[in-house]
């Protein structure tokens, strides 16, 4: 097995981070640093990340969390700020985000251990979208919303289609949900403010076929057979 991928399937993070770790040096096979990033794993190899151990058998688990305001969507953070960690840490396995949601963003995030899953659900050629709720600043124009589904330029890219609905507003603020599949930087208020309407607030909703529904802010639940095997396969 290559080791981008052993290291996935240990549940350390990404195959695209993985690479990164290998570059960086952080990665030693039978203790030492390894330099071949298309290193193939034997049996018997022992394997270590940042000085631990790893093994690539384990169980895999899926959640879904409702990450709240105030909170980074990192393993860990050197501010000592709350980390979504802190939302799963009763859980009896080492699980890292899917993607990210910005500090002052809040919703739906999927955690898991499983390195191939997360690839997957990161890589552009899936297309995989996530929808927003946002309040908006202003009035929302029908003219506004087709340039969004259209494609906005958001400073040297222009967005693909995006799927938008005007759900309610009033002279001073609209509520929007917005769904989009890529996954540029602070990319839904890029959008909104190239259209004169910046985010007030902003929460995801859903990530492709998986919403968030009812659950609270600062709690998880763990993915069903069903949602498992739609991510796998969308």
């Amino acid at each position: 097995m290559r080791i981008n991928k052993y290291i996935a399937q240990a549940g350390i993070c990404s195959r695209r981070k993985a690479d990164e770790l290998i570059a960086n040096g952080n990665v030693k096979i039978n203790g030492a640093a390894l330099k071949e990033p298309g290193y193939e794993v034997a049996d018997g190899d022992r394997v270590e990340v940042n000085g631990k151990l790893i093994s690539a058998k384990q169980k895999p688990e899926y959640v879904l969390i409702n990450k709240p305001l105030g909170m980074v969507t990192t393993v860990s953070d050197d501010k000592e700020r709350l980390t979504v960690m802190d939302v799963v840490a009763d859980i009896d396995a080492r699980l890292f985000p899917v993607g990210r949601l910005d500090y002052n963003t809040s919703g739906a995030l999927i955690m898991t251990n499983d390195g191939e899953l997360a690839y997957r659900l990161t890589h552009p050629k899936h297309e995989v979208y996530k929808a927003y709720r946002a309040r908006v600043a202003g009035i929302l124009s029908n003219e506004k919303a087709a340039r969004l589904r259209k494609g906005v330029d958001i400073g040297g890219f222009v967005t693909s289609r995006a799927k938008v609905n005007v759900i309610k507003g009033t002279q001073h603020s609209t509520i929007v949900e917005i769904a989009i599949h890529e996954g540029k930087n602070r990319q839904v208020r890029k959008m909104f403010s190239a259209v004169g309407n910046p985010v007030q607030e902003l929460e995801r909703v859903a990530i492709g076929e998986i919403r968030l529904g009812h659950l609270k802010p600062g709690h998880y639940r763990k993915l069903t057979r069903d949602e498992i095997e739609y991510l796998k396969n969308c």
